[in-house]
Formats: structure tokens, C-alpha cells, sequence
């Protein structure tokens, strides 16, 4: 009897034993589990991010469209065979305001030409530390921030940007018929056009470019290749 009692005893103490392996297994299986799951969130969330930074992207390329310069900017038909979106963009803007073809892209060379995100160099001080850039200037017409805005407010143009060549050509056309108003400046004057755009309607009605003859000079090589482009244009089976 004491011997079955021993026995009993023994067996008893065996039990919680076996239950207490039983409930280190589970647990190993919970943590293998949890692991497993904690790996499946994470690759679901890279992938996430990857497919968003893929989105971000495409969205950018489309954005602006090509950025650089044409190949060739002293034929203008060269310019609207490689680039066809750009006569598109002039040809709209020159039967909203009235602006000529011609003029539009004479301007757009001085200013940027045709680079879709040019900005105005950086300032240095003590010849290495920048300090910002020249002026707020962007985009294809470089259209200052301010001036930008007031385009925006008045034609109800919110989303347009500097570095479309679409919402640029506007711009530009929107601008030179307050040239127009204003200063009397035909639309086909691009030499005086160019005056006023870069002096500001102000600057222009007091003559303030009379005292920069670095400007007079650009001036007259933006009338001269206004009619360079006019007399291209009239022969490009592109601008038809």
C-alpha cells in the first residue's frame, strides 16, 4: 500500500509536469505565430511604400514633361518638330491674347531657353556660402512669385504652373496685354514687350532701362530673333 501510494504520488507529480510542457509548446507555437505574422504586416507595408514611391514617380515624369532645352534654338522649326506641344501650347495663347507665335518664343529663349524648371543662379557670400537665389524667377517664362499669383488670382488658374510650357505661354500672353494696356506696347513689338516684362510695367513708363545698356542689347537681340523665328516659321510646315 505505501508502495501504491508512492506510485500515486509520483504519477501525480508527473502530471503538471506534462501539462507544463504541453503549455511551453503552445507557447513556442504562439511565438513562432506571432513572428510569422509580424513578418507578413511588414512585407505588406514595403510593398505599400514601394508601389506608392513607384506612383510618385510616374506622376512626376508626367508632370512637367521634358525639362531640358531643344536641341536646336536657332530654327524655330526645329523646335516645334522635336518639341510638338510646344507650337500647341503658342498657337492657344495667340488666339487668347493675340500674342504672335513668334514673340512668345523669342521671349521664352531669352529667358530660359526653353528649360522648363530654370531658376536664377544662387548669391554667395564670401564667394562660398549660398545664400539663396537671385530672385523667386521659375520656370519656362520666369515668371516671379508675386507676379505669378496675381496671374493666377485674375484668370482663376489655380493649378497652373511655371514649368508647364501651356500655363508659361498664358502667362506670358496675359502679361504682355497689360503691356499692351498700359505702356501701349503693341503685341508684336517683342523688342519693347521684352523691356517692359523685364522692368515691370512701372520700370518700363520711366524709362528705367534707359540706364542699363546690358538690357537695351538683349532687348534688341530679342526683337532680332523674334523676326528670325517669324521668317522660319512662315517656310515650317509644322506651324500650319
Amino acid at each position: 500500500m505505501t508502495h501504491g501510494h508512492t506510485v500515486a504520488r509520483v504519477q501525480a507529480r508527473s502530471k503538471p509536469a506534462a501539462r507544463e510542457n504541453v503549455i511551453s509548446l503552445s507557447g513556442d507555437f504562439r511565438y513562432t505565430a506571432t513572428k510569422q505574422k509580424t513578418k507578413n504586416t511588414s512585407e505588406r507595408q514595403m510593398s505599400r511604400v514601394l508601389r506608392a514611391m513607384v506612383m510618385v514617380l510616374a506622376v512626376a515624369s508626367c508632370g512637367g514633361g521634358n525639362q531640358s532645352a531643344p536641341r536646336n534654338l536657332d530654327d524655330a522649326c526645329a523646335i516645334l518638330e522635336e518639341r510638338p506641344k510646344y507650337f500647341r501650347a503658342f498657337r492657344a495663347t495667340e488666339r487668347r491674347w493675340g500674342v504672335p507665335v513668334h514673340v512668345q518664343m523669342a521671349t521664352i529663349y531669352q529667358e530660359s531657353k526653353f528649360v522648363g524648371n530654370a531658376r536664377t543662379p544662387l548669391r554667395y557670400t564670401l564667394g562660398v556660402i549660398p545664400m539663396g537665389r537671385q530672385s523667386s524667377a521659375f520656370g519656362y517664362s520666369q515668371a516671379l512669385d508675386a507676379t505669378w499669383d496675381e496671374y493666377r488670382e485674375e484668370t482663376g488658374k489655380r493649378r497652373a504652373k511655371r514649368d508647364r510650357i501651356n500655363d508659361a505661354t498664358d502667362f506670358m500672353g496675359w502679361y504682355m496685354n497689360k503691356t499692351r494696356a498700359r505702356n501701349g506696347v503693341s503685341l508684336v513689338d517683342a523688342r519693347n514687350q521684352y523691356l517692359a516684362y523685364h522692368e515691370g510695367h512701372t520700370g518700363f513708363a520711366r524709362q528705367s532701362y534707359n540706364s542699363k545698356a546690358w538690357l537695351l542689347r538683349v532687348a534688341d537681340e530679342v526683337g532680332t530673333r523674334s523676326i528670325t523665328y517669324q521668317v522660319q516659321l512662315a517656310r515650317c510646315r509644322h506651324a500650319r
